[in-house]
């Protein structure tokens, strides 16, 4: 998971890597995501560029009311995701890769994870995180995002989505979180067996452990769902042997999985990351259309 080791490899140069915020906004611009930093985030819907209808949302759980983002094609039922955003949380980048999902036809709720602490943004983005000194304010946040409250936040998401005009609930649901976000989506997946039918963590922490809720003990609880671990090469030099836990837990539950380990560092997949890494987030990005046009 993301900590003070990898903010440390970060603060070394490295030559190409990372998108400031201008590159940033461009990329927003020029893969058709939809919008710059300075996203949307209405009460009221509003008409995104690309066909698409987005809008901040508020959604009743059993800890209060989380913020979400909801973004889906203009017209049209389709099947719906739940986004896990990394450590910094719900902000423009993840507003972002929303939007360019839902233009692929899939109505996109990403979670603001710290909902019962402070309403989304908490950063800007992730300079401002590493500014704000964002592992110390976030620990305590973190800190209550245990398996149990993970699972009880996403029976609130689905039964939400459920809901929805915009939600084709004859499919399944997928979700795909990173960092943080990896595990959750493994109990998102074991909260709501029936609906969730794809999961996909991009360097994810905390998937193999001990305890009898780490995910890599409850690919049983989801018979229906297939996975997808996209794993960063310095994670996997870490805990070497925790692909294989997986891939081995996955098989005995009999489990479609897919597990790889990318040439590149935690966080790669994440636009205003200080190791985004362009070709390989797009293979990364690319894989996980083909597990959702597989599965759900």
């Amino acid at each position: 998971m993301c900590d003070e080791t990898d903010l440390a490899e970060w603060n070394r140069p490295k030559g190409g890597m990372g998108l400031n915020r201008r590159q940033f906004a461009a990329l927003g611009t020029v893969a058709g995501l939809g919008a710059t930093l300075s996203g949307c985030a209405t009460a009221m819907d509003a008409e995104a560029p690309g066909g698409l209808t987005e809008h901040m949302v508020s959604i009743q759980t059993g800890a209060g009311t989380m913020d979400a983002f909801f973004v889906h094609p203009a017209s049209g039922r389709h099947p719906a995701v739940i986004v896990w955003p990394d450590i910094a949380g719900l902000r423009p980048a993840f507003q972002n890769m929303a939007r360019r999902l839902a233009a692929q036809g899939y109505s996109v709720l990403v979670t603001n994870p710290y909902y019962r602490d402070l309403p989304a943004p908490q950063f800007a983005d992730f300079s401002d995180f590493r500014d704000k000194d964002g592992f110390q304010a976030v620990g305590p946040w973190r800190g209550k995002l245990t398996a149990d409250t993970i699972t009880q936040d996403a029976r609130a998401l689905v039964s939400w989505l459920d809901a929805q005009g915009p939600v084709d609930t004859s499919k399944g649901i997928g979700t795909q979180g990173y960092c943080m976000g990896g595990p959750f989506t493994v109990w998102t997946a074991a909260a709501a067996p029936n609906r969730v039918r794809a999961a996909a963590s991009f360097h994810g922490g905390g998937l193999v452990g001990d305890e009898p809720t780490a995910p890599v003990h409850l690919f049983a609880e989801t018979p229906n769902t297939r996975y997808l671990f996209a794993i960063a090469q310095n994670d996997d030099g870490r805990a070497p042997n925790d692909k294989e836990r997986l891939r081995e837990a996955a098989a005995q539950a009999n489990v479609p999985v897919v597990i790889e380990v990318f040439p590149a560092d935690h966080g790669w997949t994440v636009p205003d990351s200080p190791v985004y890494a362009p070709e390989q987030a797009e293979r990364a990005w690319a894989m996980l259309l083909d597990l959702y046009r597989t599965a759900l």
